[in-house]
């Protein structure tokens, strides 16, 4: 279903083509929802941006494209505002009947993308050789989000994890378990070698108190980098052991399946990236390395900044193991659009390869590769979030903490009502509410700024959380068991829409699809969460002002109806967000 932004489009532009002539065809109708009621549901201020070239007063260009307009059996007929604004004020039957098609449709009346795109988003890229901390989060959940998102709207999305596998805390590991686990080695069998946290704290101690272990452990980097069979066979382990463990937290975080790829899927093309930049002439030693002198980037001195490509004792970088992926993901993955969610911090890191891939031809303009930088999550001290010691906090510890306060609120509300609640079904709604809501925290918030870690302010259940919009959610799904309705077998019924508040409801409703297609452009999922907050808000009102149970025929069945795509939406926008939804709570 076409939808009414791009309907109002559409006739604006017909009408630009029939009063002023073909050559403003292309021009754009500059239409964007009302903040106000007043000045309608949609605007355009397009005769103010012609009116110095066509030489005309805004309100007369105004008037000749009202003259020209077909939209008599959707709108209002539209009003001239101000200076020569266009306000467009929808029919509520028109609505009612856009509202009885989407009800009838899985995907809410939104159609998939006519131009479907491979997309390959970049997260959440854990180093594999130590435990996921707080510092992965945004990157977690923004990743995930966007690439639901972008699935949902009809492009071919791969997630990969682009992930650390390589260096010197591998050889610290591998040293170590040569050292106390040389059975491991020995034995085709699968072995037990216990948490990550703990293999790599005794990994580390002994790392930095042992000059032989140093020794040792830098030796192993050497024989992993030559491919030694049996240094490999214990990198495996390693992998094994820390894959074992971020994907207890990708499970915990509803995580859809991702492609693992390490630093070590690129090691044999590094030397292949390097070869062709020096072909197109990129490359330039500097100090015993080989680097990539930048454009627009100049060190202290005001000299060209060299991107360092390979070492001066021979070794590659991670900026090497980029540029490798760049390539790798243009020419293999065939990919057109690659979106990096990863801190702000990055900025250079970013603009610099990127630089280098468009230089090298990797990146051409049918390619869009994206920083969709994100700050910093403080504590409620407004500093970057740790633990008391100062160390960063393990993931693992900060969702499962959201989960204890989450069930240690369920319990004593339950006792305090005199309810009575199976332990399956509190540990469940611990789970999904506890997740939700650190989720919903980090993706309401504009993803370029920091935000401030509270546990308190993301389960309430008032305001702009995951426990606002779950319980609007429920509220609808409360109205079908005290009714004994089945919302998924209402009739294809009229809506009517007689009372302001069904109205708001209803339109909103009917903007999700712009939403998306806005957040499909700019990565910003907080149009989603406050679209969705709105929305829940809005249902509320509703509720709160009109009757759904007792309202009499056909008016129940209508606002059935509306309350039914009221909690699809929300389902459907908070699924988006990788948040699950409960039936009650």
């Amino acid at each position: 279903m076409t939808s009414i932004l791009k309907q109002l489009q559409d006739s604006v532009s017909q009408a630009l083509v029939a009063a002023f002539g073909a050559e403003l065809a292309d021009t754009d109708p500059l239409i964007a929802p009302t903040n106000n009621p007043k000045f309608g549901d949609y605007q355009s201020n397009v005769a103010l941006s012609l009116a110095k070239p066509l030489k005309q007063n805004p309100r007369a260009i105004a008037q000749s494209l009202i003259d020209r307009l077909q939209l008599a059996d959707m709108c209002e007929t539209p009003i001239i505002a101000g200076s020569g604004f266009i306000n467009f004020t929808l029919k509520s039957n028109y609505i009612g009947e856009l509202l009885r098609k989407i009800q009838a449709d899985k995907r809410l009346g939104i159609e998939p993308t006519q131009n479907p795109q491979r997309v390959i988003v970049d997260y959440p890229s854990p180093n594999v050789a130590k435990e996921m901390h707080v510092g992965h989060l945004r990157s977690a959940i923004i990743g995930e989000c966007l690439s639901r998102i972008l699935e949902f709207i009809g492009h071919d999305v791969l997630r990969i994890s682009h992930i650390g596998d390589w260096g010197t805390p591998f050889g610290m590991l591998i040293a170590y378990l040569r050292e106390a686990y040389p059975e491991a080695l020995a034995s085709e069998q699968e072995m037990n070698l216990g948490e990550l946290s703990t293999f790599y704290r005794q990994a580390k101690k002994r790392f930095d108190e042992d000059e032989t272990f140093r020794d040792a452990s830098r030796q192993a980097v050497v024989e992993l980098q030559a491919g030694d069979e049996k240094t490999i066979k214990a990198w495996k382990i390693v992998c094994e052991l820390s894959s074992r463990s971020y994907r207890q937290i990708y499970d915990l975080m509803g995580l859809s399946s991702i492609i693992e790829r390490g630093e070590s899927f690129y090691n044999p093309f590094l030397s292949q990236t390097l070869q062709e930049l020096d072909r197109l002439g990129l490359l330039e030693a500097s100090e015993g390395a080989m680097c990539v002198f930048l454009e627009g980037f100049t060190n202290r001195e005001g000299n060209p900044l060299p991107l360092i490509v390979k070492k001066s004792d021979g070794g590659y970088n991670y900026a090497t193991t980029d540029l490798a992926a760049i390539r790798h993901r243009v020419r293999e993955d065939k990919a057109q659009r690659v979106i990096y969610p990863v801190g702000s911090e990055q900025n250079n890191h970013f603009a610099q390869i990127f630089q280098v891939g468009k230089r090298a031809g990797w990146i051409t303009d049918g390619h869009n590769f994206v920083h969709a930088e994100f700050g910093l999550i403080l504590g409620e001290d407004g500093k970057k979030l740790k633990t008391r010691s100062g160390e960063a906090i393990k993931l693992k510890d900060l969702l499962n903490e959201a989960i204890e306060r989450v069930r240690a609120d369920l319990k004593a509300r339950f006792i305090a009502e005199k309810r009575t609640e199976t332990p399956e079904f509190i540990n469940e709604s611990a789970e999904v509410i506890g997740i939700s809501a650190v989720k919903y925290a980090d993706l309401s918030q504009n993803r370029t700024s920091d935000y401030r870690f509270s546990y308190d302010k993301m389960l309430d259940l008032k305001g702009n959380t995951a426990p606002y919009l779950l319980y609007a959610y429920v509220r609808v799904q409360g109205i079908s068991r005290k009714g004994n309705v089945d919302l998924k077998k209402l009739s294809d019924a009229k809506i009517t829409l007689a009372e302001a508040s069904e109205l708001t409801l209803a339109k909103h409703i009917l903007q999700f699809e712009e939403v998306l297609k806005d957040v499909e452009k700019d990565l910003l999922p907080n149009r989603i969460c406050l679209y969705l907050f709105e929305l829940s808000q809005k249902f509320n009102q509703f509720y709160d002002q009109c009757p759904v149970l007792q309202a009499d025929e056909p008016q129940r069945t209508s606002r059935l109806i509306l309350a039914n795509l009221t909690a699809r939406t929300i389902k459907l926008g908070l699924s988006l967000l990788g948040i699950n939804v409960l039936e009650r709570m």
